[in-house]
């Protein structure tokens, strides 16, 4: 089964932003990354703007050809937002306004009420929902009870113990993409992937539906230029 990359062009944006201008294009490589072979974008629209703005959401979003996913905490302005311009899927994280980065998953049993409600708003759209929790069998459970579609596990555990021990770290993701399957939810997968880790936690998890890679993607750019760094993450999700 393929397993989808989304480019996450969030540090394209806070490059733009530190000069005012719009250089580099974020609409514009957004496009490249398509037509270099990304299966999707992501995109992180905080609210102090501080990177992707919600001007650039609506810009980027009748522009694309493959999946548009739109991420961050499901609150007012960001839903009214999603509404409107009504991206493929939206992934919802509990990020405080001020985070610097998604750093936990859903705590889903208490704020299951919360979730269901604005996952039934989304769904009422014909937009595919994800819920961002931890490789937790029972958060996974929680969310299919709380109507997603699919769960993104939050993978920087696996990509702090993959040196020392990359059969114990991917072990946890293992038995909560079972849970995911189990439960007929889609899988996906982010932070912290790269280059060195990414080939072996696809190859180790029995199914993976989208990877969504910003920083670490956007950084190997820098050295390789995104055709290239894009033709090597692609490689890394190829079945063997």
């Amino acid at each position: 089964m393929k397993t989808n990359l989304s480019v996450n062009i969030n540090k394209v944006a806070t490059l733009r932003n530190a000069r005012g201008e719009n250089n580099p294009d974020v609409a514009r490589f957004a496009l490249d990354c398509e037509r270099f072979g990304a299966d999707g974008i992501t995109v992180h629209p905080r609210p102090d703007e501080r990177h992707i703005r919600r001007s650039d959401v609506r810009q980027i979003r009748p522009t694309l050809t493959r999946e548009f996913n739109m991420e961050g905490y499901p609150d007012e302005v960001f839903t009214a937002l999603a509404l409107e311009v009504v991206p493929d899927q939206v992934t919802l994280v509990p990020d405080a306004a001020d985070a610097l980065t998604s750093s936990a998953g859903w705590d889903v049993g208490a704020n299951f009420e919360f979730l269901r409600g604005v996952i039934g708003r989304f769904k009422e759209k014909g937009i595919r929902v994800s819920v961002f929790v931890e490789a937790d069998p029972g958060q996974v459970r929680l969310a299919a009870e709380a109507g997603a579609d699919r769960v993104e596990l939050y993978t920087k555990p696996y990509a702090d113990g993959y040196a020392a021990d990359r059969e114990g770290a991917v072990a946890p993701f293992i038995r909560a993409a079972e849970a995911a399957a189990e439960a007929g939810l889609g899988l996906n997968a982010g932070h912290d992937l790269s280059l060195e880790n990414l080939a072996y936690f696809h190859r180790s998890l029995p199914v993976l539906d989208e990877v969504s890679i910003g920083h670490a993607l956007i950084s190997d750019a820098l050295y390789l230029g995104i055709e290239e760094t894009i033709r090597r993450y692609k490689q890394q999700l190829a079945n063997d």
